[in-house]
Protein backbone atom coordinates (compact mmCIF):
# COMPACT_ATOMS: atom_id res chain seq x y z
CA UNK A 1 0.00 0.00 0.00
CA UNK A 2 1.32 3.42 -0.96
CA UNK A 3 2.05 5.95 1.78
CA UNK A 4 -0.79 8.15 0.55
CA UNK A 5 -3.38 5.33 0.50
CA UNK A 6 -5.66 4.30 3.35
CA UNK A 7 -7.96 1.34 3.82
CA UNK A 8 -10.40 3.77 5.45
CA UNK A 9 -10.49 7.53 5.62
CA UNK A 10 -13.03 9.06 7.99
CA UNK A 11 -14.27 12.63 7.65
CA UNK A 12 -15.49 13.80 11.05
CA UNK A 13 -14.11 13.14 14.53
CA UNK A 14 -17.30 12.80 16.53
CA UNK A 15 -18.65 9.72 18.29
CA UNK A 16 -19.42 7.77 15.13
CA UNK A 17 -16.24 8.67 13.29
CA UNK A 18 -13.97 7.95 16.24
CA UNK A 19 -15.61 4.59 16.94
CA UNK A 20 -15.35 3.45 13.31
CA UNK A 21 -11.72 4.60 13.09
CA UNK A 22 -10.68 2.81 16.26
CA UNK A 23 -12.47 -0.45 15.42
CA UNK A 24 -11.04 -0.52 11.89
CA UNK A 25 -7.52 0.29 13.07
CA UNK A 26 -7.72 -2.48 15.68
CA UNK A 27 -8.23 -4.90 12.78
CA UNK A 28 -4.80 -3.91 11.46
CA UNK A 29 -6.12 -1.58 8.77
CA UNK A 30 -4.54 1.72 7.81
CA UNK A 31 -6.97 4.42 8.93
CA UNK A 32 -6.98 8.20 8.69
CA UNK A 33 -9.41 10.64 10.26
CA UNK A 34 -9.84 14.37 9.64
CA UNK A 35 -11.55 16.76 12.06
CA UNK A 36 -11.54 20.51 11.42
CA UNK A 37 -12.79 21.56 14.86
CA UNK A 38 -12.21 19.37 17.94
CA UNK A 39 -12.18 15.62 18.45
CA UNK A 40 -15.29 14.41 20.22
CA UNK A 41 -17.81 16.08 17.98
CA UNK A 42 -21.06 17.69 19.03
CA UNK A 43 -21.70 15.28 21.90
CA UNK A 44 -18.45 15.89 23.76
CA UNK A 45 -17.63 19.47 22.78
CA UNK A 46 -20.98 21.27 22.49
CA UNK A 47 -23.76 18.80 23.12
CA UNK A 48 -24.58 15.92 25.44
CA UNK A 49 -21.67 16.18 27.87
CA UNK A 50 -21.53 19.93 28.58
CA UNK A 51 -25.34 20.05 28.51
CA UNK A 52 -25.60 17.33 31.18
CA UNK A 53 -23.01 19.17 33.29
CA UNK A 54 -25.21 22.26 33.02
CA UNK A 55 -28.21 20.17 34.08
CA UNK A 56 -26.32 19.05 37.19
CA UNK A 57 -25.39 22.65 37.98
CA UNK A 58 -28.96 23.87 37.55
CA UNK A 59 -30.39 21.24 39.90
CA UNK A 60 -28.61 22.50 43.00
CA UNK A 61 -30.81 25.53 43.65
CA UNK A 62 -33.84 23.31 44.17
CA UNK A 63 -31.84 20.75 46.13
CA UNK A 64 -30.68 23.44 48.54
CA UNK A 65 -34.26 24.58 49.03
CA UNK A 66 -35.67 21.07 49.38
CA UNK A 67 -33.04 20.09 51.96
CA UNK A 68 -34.55 22.44 54.53
CA UNK A 69 -37.46 20.05 55.03
CA UNK A 70 -34.94 17.42 56.05
CA UNK A 71 -33.31 19.60 58.66
CA UNK A 72 -30.54 21.29 56.69
CA UNK A 73 -29.80 24.98 57.11
CA UNK A 74 -27.85 26.69 54.31
CA UNK A 75 -26.77 30.32 54.41
CA UNK A 76 -27.46 32.14 51.15
CA UNK A 77 -26.00 29.74 48.52
CA UNK A 78 -24.78 31.52 45.38
CA UNK A 79 -23.77 30.46 41.90
CA UNK A 80 -20.70 31.48 39.91
CA UNK A 81 -21.11 31.08 36.15
CA UNK A 82 -17.39 31.77 35.64
CA UNK A 83 -16.28 29.06 38.05
CA UNK A 84 -18.72 26.55 36.60
CA UNK A 85 -17.74 27.41 33.01
CA UNK A 86 -14.06 26.93 33.80
CA UNK A 87 -14.79 23.54 35.36
CA UNK A 88 -16.95 22.53 32.39
CA UNK A 89 -14.28 23.53 29.87
CA UNK A 90 -11.62 21.61 31.79
CA UNK A 91 -13.73 18.47 31.64
CA UNK A 92 -14.33 18.92 27.91
CA UNK A 93 -10.59 19.39 27.34
CA UNK A 94 -9.92 16.20 29.31
CA UNK A 95 -12.41 14.22 27.24
CA UNK A 96 -10.98 15.55 23.99
CA UNK A 97 -7.57 14.31 25.08
CA UNK A 98 -9.13 10.91 25.85
CA UNK A 99 -10.49 10.71 22.31
CA UNK A 100 -7.13 11.75 20.87
CA UNK A 101 -5.29 9.13 22.92
CA UNK A 102 -7.77 6.41 21.94
CA UNK A 103 -7.16 7.13 18.26
CA UNK A 104 -3.40 7.50 18.58
CA UNK A 105 -2.97 4.31 20.61
CA UNK A 106 -4.99 2.44 17.98
CA UNK A 107 -2.70 3.66 15.23
CA UNK A 108 -5.15 6.03 13.55
CA UNK A 109 -3.52 8.94 11.73
CA UNK A 110 -5.18 12.20 12.79
CA UNK A 111 -5.46 15.22 10.51
CA UNK A 112 -6.51 18.42 12.29
CA UNK A 113 -8.05 20.09 9.26
CA UNK A 114 -11.05 19.91 7.01
CA UNK A 115 -11.30 17.08 4.48
CA UNK A 116 -13.68 16.84 1.54
CA UNK A 117 -14.44 14.21 -1.07
CA UNK A 118 -12.13 14.51 -4.07
CA UNK A 119 -13.37 11.41 -5.89
CA UNK A 120 -15.09 8.15 -5.00
CA UNK A 121 -11.71 6.84 -3.83
CA UNK A 122 -9.88 9.91 -2.54
CA UNK A 123 -10.18 12.87 -0.18
CA UNK A 124 -8.50 16.27 -0.26
CA UNK A 125 -7.44 18.23 2.81
CA UNK A 126 -7.48 21.98 3.25
CA UNK A 127 -3.74 22.07 2.67
CA UNK A 128 -4.28 20.59 -0.79
CA UNK A 129 -2.88 17.13 -0.06
CA UNK A 130 -4.87 14.29 -1.63
CA UNK A 131 -5.14 10.86 -0.03
CA UNK A 132 -6.45 7.74 -1.68
CA UNK A 133 -8.80 5.48 0.26
CA UNK A 134 -10.44 2.15 -0.47
CA UNK A 135 -13.38 3.32 1.63
CA UNK A 136 -14.50 6.75 2.80
CA UNK A 137 -16.75 7.24 5.80
CA UNK A 138 -18.73 10.46 6.25
CA UNK A 139 -19.38 11.27 9.91
CA UNK A 140 -19.58 15.06 10.14
CA UNK A 141 -22.79 15.02 12.20
CA UNK A 142 -25.31 17.83 12.26
CA UNK A 143 -25.54 21.55 12.77
CA UNK A 144 -28.23 23.87 14.20
CA UNK A 145 -30.96 24.80 11.74
CA UNK A 146 -31.58 28.43 10.83
CA UNK A 147 -34.78 30.42 10.36
CA UNK A 148 -33.58 32.93 7.76
CA UNK A 149 -35.17 35.90 9.46
CA UNK A 150 -34.05 39.49 9.92
CA UNK A 151 -31.47 39.83 12.69
CA UNK A 152 -30.88 36.10 13.04
CA UNK A 153 -27.13 36.64 13.51
CA UNK A 154 -27.85 38.48 16.76
CA UNK A 155 -29.02 35.20 18.29
CA UNK A 156 -26.94 32.27 19.48
CA UNK A 157 -27.45 28.55 18.86
CA UNK A 158 -26.61 25.45 20.86
CA UNK A 159 -23.10 25.73 19.39
CA UNK A 160 -22.40 29.01 21.19
CA UNK A 161 -24.41 28.71 24.37
CA UNK A 162 -21.70 26.77 26.19
CA UNK A 163 -19.25 29.62 25.63
CA UNK A 164 -21.30 32.41 27.24
CA UNK A 165 -19.07 34.65 29.35
CA UNK A 166 -21.82 35.48 31.82
CA UNK A 167 -25.15 34.10 32.91
CA UNK A 168 -27.93 36.08 31.20
CA UNK A 169 -30.59 37.54 33.46
CA UNK A 170 -33.17 37.06 30.71
CA UNK A 171 -33.25 34.55 27.86
CA UNK A 172 -35.71 34.02 25.02
CA UNK A 173 -35.59 30.55 23.47
CA UNK A 174 -37.09 29.96 20.04
CA UNK A 175 -38.20 26.37 19.54
CA UNK A 176 -40.17 23.63 21.26
CA UNK A 177 -38.14 20.47 20.72
CA UNK A 178 -36.05 18.66 23.28
CA UNK A 179 -33.02 20.94 22.88
CA UNK A 180 -35.07 24.09 23.41
CA UNK A 181 -36.88 22.60 26.40
CA UNK A 182 -33.69 21.31 27.99
CA UNK A 183 -32.00 24.70 27.85
CA UNK A 184 -35.16 26.37 29.11
CA UNK A 185 -35.05 24.09 32.17
CA UNK A 186 -31.31 24.57 32.66
CA UNK A 187 -31.30 28.36 32.63
CA UNK A 188 -34.50 28.52 34.64
CA UNK A 189 -32.77 26.42 37.30
CA UNK A 190 -29.76 28.73 37.26
CA UNK A 191 -31.96 31.75 37.97
CA UNK A 192 -32.43 33.20 34.50
CA UNK A 193 -35.88 34.48 33.53
CA UNK A 194 -36.73 32.24 30.57
CA UNK A 195 -39.36 32.64 27.86
CA UNK A 196 -39.86 29.70 25.50
CA UNK A 197 -41.53 30.53 22.18
CA UNK A 198 -42.86 27.73 20.00
CA UNK A 199 -44.79 27.89 16.76
CA UNK A 200 -46.72 24.65 17.45
CA UNK A 201 -49.61 23.89 19.77
CA UNK A 202 -47.52 22.18 22.44
CA UNK A 203 -43.82 21.54 23.13
CA UNK A 204 -42.03 18.22 22.45
CA UNK A 205 -43.77 17.30 19.20
CA UNK A 206 -43.44 13.59 18.46
CA UNK A 207 -43.52 12.50 22.11
CA UNK A 208 -46.50 10.86 23.80
CA UNK A 209 -49.24 13.42 24.47
CA UNK A 210 -49.27 12.75 28.21
CA UNK A 211 -45.50 13.30 28.35
CA UNK A 212 -45.86 16.63 26.56
CA UNK A 213 -48.68 17.76 28.80
CA UNK A 214 -46.86 16.86 32.03
CA UNK A 215 -43.58 18.54 31.04
CA UNK A 216 -45.40 21.65 29.86
CA UNK A 217 -47.35 21.90 33.10
CA UNK A 218 -44.35 21.47 35.42
CA UNK A 219 -42.04 23.75 33.43
CA UNK A 220 -44.66 26.49 33.71
CA UNK A 221 -45.02 25.90 37.45
CA UNK A 222 -41.22 26.18 37.75
CA UNK A 223 -41.39 29.67 36.25
CA UNK A 224 -40.69 29.13 32.54
CA UNK A 225 -42.97 31.30 30.40
CA UNK A 226 -44.14 29.20 27.43
CA UNK A 227 -45.76 30.85 24.43
CA UNK A 228 -47.20 28.32 21.98
CA UNK A 229 -48.66 29.03 18.53
CA UNK A 230 -46.27 31.95 18.16
CA UNK A 231 -43.77 32.55 15.35
CA UNK A 232 -40.74 34.81 15.39
CA UNK A 233 -40.58 37.56 12.76
CA UNK A 234 -37.33 39.38 13.50
CA UNK A 235 -34.62 40.18 16.04
CA UNK A 236 -33.30 43.70 16.60
CA UNK A 237 -30.68 45.26 18.83
CA UNK A 238 -32.23 47.84 21.17
CA UNK A 239 -29.63 49.43 23.46
CA UNK A 240 -28.41 46.61 25.74
CA UNK A 241 -31.21 44.21 24.85
CA UNK A 242 -32.42 42.10 21.96
CA UNK A 243 -35.98 42.75 20.84
CA UNK A 244 -37.84 39.80 19.35
CA UNK A 245 -40.95 40.53 17.29
CA UNK A 246 -43.61 37.84 17.05
CA UNK A 247 -46.34 37.02 14.57
CA UNK A 248 -49.08 37.99 17.04
CA UNK A 249 -47.68 41.51 17.38
CA UNK A 250 -46.01 40.94 20.74
CA UNK A 251 -42.43 42.01 21.43
CA UNK A 252 -40.02 40.32 23.86
CA UNK A 253 -36.85 41.92 25.26
CA UNK A 254 -34.00 39.83 26.66
CA UNK A 255 -30.22 39.75 27.05
CA UNK A 256 -29.84 36.69 24.86
CA UNK A 257 -31.89 34.89 22.23
CA UNK A 258 -31.30 31.19 21.65
CA UNK A 259 -32.39 29.64 18.36
CA UNK A 260 -33.17 25.98 18.97
CA UNK A 261 -35.37 25.15 16.00
CA UNK A 262 -33.90 21.77 15.15
CA UNK A 263 -30.77 20.40 13.54
CA UNK A 264 -29.82 19.44 10.02
CA UNK A 265 -27.20 17.19 8.47
CA UNK A 266 -23.81 18.87 8.07
CA UNK A 267 -23.18 18.19 4.39
CA UNK A 268 -22.31 21.63 3.04
CA UNK A 269 -18.85 21.88 1.50
CA UNK A 270 -18.12 18.14 1.63
CA UNK A 271 -17.64 17.79 -2.11
CA UNK A 272 -20.70 15.60 -2.55
CA UNK A 273 -21.33 17.03 -6.00
CA UNK A 274 -18.03 15.56 -7.21
CA UNK A 275 -19.46 12.05 -6.87
CA UNK A 276 -23.14 12.81 -7.51
CA UNK A 277 -24.10 11.73 -4.00
CA UNK A 278 -27.81 11.09 -3.46
CA UNK A 279 -29.41 13.07 -0.64
CA UNK A 280 -32.73 12.77 1.17
CA UNK A 281 -35.47 15.40 0.93
CA UNK A 282 -34.09 17.03 4.09
CA UNK A 283 -30.60 17.27 2.57
CA UNK A 284 -29.07 14.43 4.57
CA UNK A 285 -26.91 11.64 3.17
CA UNK A 286 -29.10 8.83 1.84
CA UNK A 287 -27.92 5.42 3.03
CA UNK A 288 -29.18 1.85 2.95
CA UNK A 289 -29.56 -0.38 6.00
CA UNK A 290 -25.81 -1.08 5.90
CA UNK A 291 -24.81 2.62 5.98
CA UNK A 292 -23.80 2.59 2.28
CA UNK A 293 -24.44 5.71 0.22
CA UNK A 294 -25.28 5.85 -3.48
CA UNK A 295 -21.52 5.63 -4.12
CA UNK A 296 -20.31 2.07 -3.48
CA UNK A 297 -17.04 3.02 -1.76
CA UNK A 298 -18.53 5.75 0.47
CA UNK A 299 -20.49 5.15 3.66
CA UNK A 300 -22.09 7.45 6.22
CA UNK A 301 -23.06 7.12 9.88
CA UNK A 302 -24.71 9.20 12.57
CA UNK A 303 -26.48 12.54 12.35
CA UNK A 304 -25.34 13.24 8.79
CA UNK A 305 -27.89 10.59 7.73
CA UNK A 306 -30.66 12.30 9.78
CA UNK A 307 -32.35 9.13 10.97
CA UNK A 308 -32.03 8.93 14.76
CA UNK A 309 -29.79 11.79 15.82
CA UNK A 310 -28.43 10.31 19.02
CA UNK A 311 -24.84 9.62 20.05
CA UNK A 312 -25.41 5.93 20.92
CA UNK A 313 -27.03 5.42 17.51
CA UNK A 314 -24.00 6.92 15.73
CA UNK A 315 -21.74 4.58 17.70
CA UNK A 316 -23.85 1.55 16.79
CA UNK A 317 -23.93 2.69 13.14
CA UNK A 318 -20.13 2.81 13.17
CA UNK A 319 -19.76 -0.68 14.67
CA UNK A 320 -22.22 -2.09 12.12
CA UNK A 321 -20.29 -0.39 9.29
CA UNK A 322 -16.98 -1.94 10.35
CA UNK A 323 -18.50 -5.41 10.69
CA UNK A 324 -20.14 -5.12 7.27
CA UNK A 325 -17.22 -3.70 5.31
CA UNK A 326 -14.13 -5.08 7.02
CA UNK A 327 -15.22 -8.19 8.91
CA UNK A 328 -17.45 -9.74 6.26
CA UNK A 329 -20.57 -9.76 8.45
CA UNK A 330 -23.40 -7.86 6.77
CA UNK A 331 -24.76 -6.06 9.82
CA UNK A 332 -27.55 -3.50 9.67
CA UNK A 333 -27.61 -0.93 12.47
CA UNK A 334 -30.57 -1.73 14.71
CA UNK A 335 -32.76 1.36 15.07
CA UNK A 336 -35.72 -0.46 16.60
CA UNK A 337 -36.89 0.36 20.14
CA UNK A 338 -34.31 3.02 21.00
CA UNK A 339 -34.65 4.30 24.60
CA UNK A 340 -34.52 8.09 24.79
CA UNK A 341 -34.09 10.63 27.57
CA UNK A 342 -34.88 14.33 27.61
CA UNK A 343 -33.06 16.21 30.37
CA UNK A 344 -35.76 18.76 31.00
CA UNK A 345 -36.91 19.47 34.52
CA UNK A 346 -38.90 17.30 34.96
CA UNK A 347 -36.83 14.63 33.21
CA UNK A 348 -38.29 12.38 30.50
CA UNK A 349 -37.56 8.75 29.70
CA UNK A 350 -39.30 6.96 26.85
CA UNK A 351 -39.04 3.79 24.78
CA UNK A 352 -41.36 2.21 22.23
CA UNK A 353 -44.63 3.46 20.80
CA UNK A 354 -46.55 6.53 21.90
CA UNK A 355 -50.22 6.04 22.71
CA UNK A 356 -51.16 7.53 19.34
CA UNK A 357 -48.85 5.14 17.50
CA UNK A 358 -49.91 2.11 19.53
CA UNK A 359 -53.63 2.68 18.96
CA UNK A 360 -53.07 3.12 15.22
CA UNK A 361 -51.62 -0.38 14.89
CA UNK A 362 -52.82 -2.44 17.88
CA UNK A 363 -55.70 -3.03 20.24
CA UNK A 364 -54.20 -1.57 23.36
CA UNK A 365 -54.54 -1.26 27.10
CA UNK A 366 -53.17 1.82 28.82
CA UNK A 367 -51.82 1.82 32.37
CA UNK A 368 -50.69 5.06 33.95
CA UNK A 369 -50.12 6.72 37.28
CA UNK A 370 -49.37 10.20 38.61
CA UNK A 371 -48.06 10.34 42.15
CA UNK A 372 -46.02 12.36 44.62
CA UNK A 373 -42.69 10.70 45.54
CA UNK A 374 -42.06 9.98 49.20
CA UNK A 375 -39.29 12.59 49.48
CA UNK A 376 -41.70 15.34 48.47
CA UNK A 377 -43.59 14.99 51.73
CA UNK A 378 -40.79 16.58 53.71
CA UNK A 379 -39.30 18.81 51.03
CA UNK A 380 -42.73 20.28 50.19
CA UNK A 381 -41.89 19.82 46.51
CA UNK A 382 -45.09 19.89 44.45
CA UNK A 383 -43.75 18.14 41.33
CA UNK A 384 -45.22 14.68 40.70
CA UNK A 385 -43.95 11.64 38.81
CA UNK A 386 -45.85 10.31 35.80
CA UNK A 387 -45.56 6.78 34.40
CA UNK A 388 -47.36 5.11 31.54
CA UNK A 389 -47.37 1.65 29.95
CA UNK A 390 -48.96 0.76 26.62
CA UNK A 391 -49.79 -2.94 26.27
CA UNK A 392 -51.11 -4.95 23.32
CA UNK A 393 -54.49 -6.40 24.30
CA UNK A 394 -54.00 -9.49 22.13
CA UNK A 395 -50.40 -10.50 22.97
CA UNK A 396 -49.95 -8.79 26.38
CA UNK A 397 -46.66 -7.43 25.00
CA UNK A 398 -45.49 -4.05 26.27
CA UNK A 399 -45.49 -1.66 23.32
CA UNK A 400 -44.26 1.49 25.04
CA UNK A 401 -43.12 2.92 28.34
CA UNK A 402 -43.09 6.64 29.17
CA UNK A 403 -41.98 8.40 32.32
CA UNK A 404 -41.68 11.98 33.55
CA UNK A 405 -39.85 12.60 36.79
CA UNK A 406 -36.59 12.26 38.68
CA UNK A 407 -34.52 9.28 37.55
CA UNK A 408 -36.51 8.75 34.35
CA UNK A 409 -33.38 8.45 32.19
CA UNK A 410 -31.83 5.80 34.45
CA UNK A 411 -35.03 3.78 34.74
CA UNK A 412 -35.82 3.85 31.03
CA UNK A 413 -32.36 2.48 30.15
CA UNK A 414 -33.01 -0.69 32.12
CA UNK A 415 -36.64 -0.92 31.01
CA UNK A 416 -35.40 -0.62 27.42
CA UNK A 417 -33.74 -4.01 27.86
CA UNK A 418 -36.99 -5.59 28.96
CA UNK A 419 -39.06 -4.15 26.14
CA UNK A 420 -36.36 -5.05 23.60
CA UNK A 421 -36.60 -8.65 24.82
CA UNK A 422 -40.37 -8.63 24.32
CA UNK A 423 -41.51 -8.26 27.92
CA UNK A 424 -45.21 -8.77 28.61
CA UNK A 425 -47.35 -7.06 31.19
CA UNK A 426 -47.61 -10.40 32.97
CA UNK A 427 -43.79 -10.47 33.26
CA UNK A 428 -43.89 -7.13 35.04
CA UNK A 429 -46.72 -8.29 37.29
CA UNK A 430 -44.66 -11.36 38.23
CA UNK A 431 -41.62 -9.28 39.19
CA UNK A 432 -41.22 -8.43 42.86
CA UNK A 433 -41.11 -4.69 43.55
CA UNK A 434 -38.12 -2.98 45.13
CA UNK A 435 -39.58 -0.86 47.91
CA UNK A 436 -39.57 2.08 48.48
CA UNK A 437 -38.52 3.25 45.01
CA UNK A 438 -39.98 5.10 42.04
CA UNK A 439 -39.24 2.18 39.72
CA UNK A 440 -41.52 -0.20 41.66
CA UNK A 441 -44.52 1.62 40.17
CA UNK A 442 -43.73 0.00 36.80
CA UNK A 443 -44.30 -3.49 38.19
CA UNK A 444 -47.37 -2.60 40.24
CA UNK A 445 -49.43 -0.71 37.65
CA UNK A 446 -52.94 -2.07 37.32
Amino acid sequence: MADDEFDLFVIGGGSGGVRASRLAANLGLKVGIAEEFRLGGTCVIRGCIPKKLMVFASDYANKFSESEGFGWQLKSPSFSWVKFSNSMRSEIDRLEDVYKNILSSSGVEIFKQKATIHSKSSVILDDGVIYKAKYILLATGGTPSKLKIKGEKLAITSNEIFALRSLPKTLTIIGGGYIACEFASIFNGLGTKVTLVYRGEMILRGFDHDIRDQVDRVMRSNGVVIKNNTEIISIDKVEDSLAVDFSNGDKQFSEQVLLAVGRQARTEGLGLDRVNMCLTKSGAIQVDEFQKTSVASIYAVGDITDRFNLTPVAIRDAAAFVKTVFEGERTPSDHHLIPTAVFTRPEVGTVGLTEEEAKASHRTKTFKTLFSPMGNRLSKKAEKVFMKLLVCSDSDKVLGCHMVGEGASEIIQVFGIAIKMGAKKSDLDATCAVHPTLAEELVTLS
